[in-house]
């Protein structure tokens, strides 16, 4: 996405207050405050997603696994070729975290 359709500053106390989180739980306590569970596990959905489609999984098989909405599937589908590059960036991260320790689940 580029900088006309953002909503709001990415330089916000917001997002430079998720960048002070220093473990997992308190970023999931965090969001849990922050966050309906609604709006939690649709996030938690997306990144499944995006993870499996960077996986060179296919829509059928994605459906199948996670039970999402091939509209939601398109959408992260989207973002992961035409958006920012995070969701490729952190799983990336993510996967170098797992490669350093293979104890660290990603």
């Amino acid at each position: 996405m580029n900088s006309k359709h953002r909503r709001t500053d990415p330089a916000s106390d917001l997002y430079r207050a998720v960048l002070q989180l220093k473990t997992p739980e308190e970023c999931y306590a965090f969001f849990e405050d922050l966050c309906t569970v609604a709006e939690l596990q649709a996030m938690e959905q997306r990144f499944e997603v995006a993870k499996l489609l960077n996986q060179g999984l296919i829509y059928s098989d994605i459906l199948e696994k996670t039970g999402v909405s091939s509209a939601t599937i398109s959408r992260v589908n989207r973002c992961l070729n035409y958006g920012n590059d995070s969701y490729r960036t952190l799983l990336e991260r993510l996967k170098a975290l797992e490669d350093a320790d293979p104890e660290v689940q990603a």
